[in-house]
């Protein structure tokens, strides 16, 4: 009889070890990009903040770009990161084991098709046989395919040129390239500083959104952590949005471009942090099997096999 009372004493005893565990990790691992809002979380020291208060530790890595992030995701080295789009469709086809915690308001204002200010190219349609440049498998790459498409061309009509945006921008700038495809704030940098000209935003084509995205391993471990990360962005959002002279100078010291130049980018940034709804689903299911259909993807994926546990029940 005794020990089965002390073996259902120790059992509580791990039960309770296992629970206090599984509520509160040791260190929470973040990816981010300079310009993007886990950058703006991280400046501001909010998180680390109430997570010291639970014991927790946050340790930040700085990544260069989205495909980057979800790698480390993927194997391990950071639980959390903030992307646009086009990443976690092509990090699923890797068979990255990913969930998707929430997104931003829809952003269509802030990634666009731009040309050098006295060229001939006044819409879409003149993009026909023209060099554009663009980093592949980006945001902007679905953005582009749907311009294209409403315009009455596919991809092949164009030559696409694959960059990142510094090289992006010296081939526009250069005359190398006829057109470029780019997001703020480099997009609100050559509006200012290269001489750049409007020809297509984003808006009536695609939603364009920021996802907050966590490994399946750390959603399911600690749920209710990943849910105070999602919370922290809602509120960092809301000040974001009340304050954007004060998020645009945080955002300048952490990408060494100016502060009016984030002002420009912030004033049509809406910022905050969502819960993912069927809609938003469907929507990314639609850029994903875009993707497949011009071959950028190498597979079909279904992006909702990435819900996360929490809001299925």
């Amino acid at each position: 009889m005794k020990k089965i009372v002390l073996f259902g004493l120790l059992s509580a005893v791990l039960s309770g070890q296992i629970a206090r565990a599984e509520t509160a990790p040791e260190t929470v691992n973040i990816g981010f990009q300079k310009a993007n809002i886990f950058a703006l979380l991280k400046y501001r020291g909010t998180l680390d903040s109430e997570f010291k208060k639970q014991g927790i530790t946050v340790k930040w890595i700085e990544f260069p770009a989205g495909p980057q992030m979800l790698e480390g995701l993927n194997i391990g080295s950071i639980d959390l990161a903030a992307t646009g789009d086009a990443p976690p469709a092509f990090a699923q086809a890797a068979k990255a084991d990913l969930v998707y915690l929430g997104h931003s308001p829809a952003n269509p204002k802030t990634e666009a098709i731009v040309v050098p200010q006295n060229s001939p190219i006044k819409t879409v349609a003149d993009l026909k046989g023209k060099r554009v440049a663009l980093n592949k498998g980006s945001d902007v790459n679905y953005l582009l395919v749907r311009a294209l498409e409403e315009a009455g061309l596919t991809y092949k009509d164009i030559t696409p040129v694959y960059l990142p945006p510094a090289d992006a921008r010296a081939a526009f700038q250069r005359g190398a390239v006829d057109a470029w495809v780019i997001w703020d704030p480099y997009y609100a940098d050559a509006e200012t500083n290269a001489n750049a000209r409007l020809v297509k935003n984003a808006e009536g084509l695609v939603p364009h959104y920021t996802f907050y995205l966590a490994s399946r391993k750390f959603a399911d471990t600690w749920p209710q952590t990943a849910k105070q990360v999602v919370d922290q962005l809602g509120t960092l959002s809301d000040w974001a949005n009340k304050n954007p002279q004060e998020a645009a100078k945080i955002l300048s010291t952490s990408t060494g471009l100016p502060q009016p130049i984030w002002q420009r980018a912030l004033s049509r940034l809406p910022y905050g942090a969502e819960r993912m709804t069927p809609q938003v689903f469907k929507e990314q299911q639609a850029l994903a099997d875009t993707f497949t259909r011009i071959g950028l993807l190498p597979v079909k994926i279904d992006v909702r096999s990435a819900t996360w546990s929490l809001d299925k029940k």
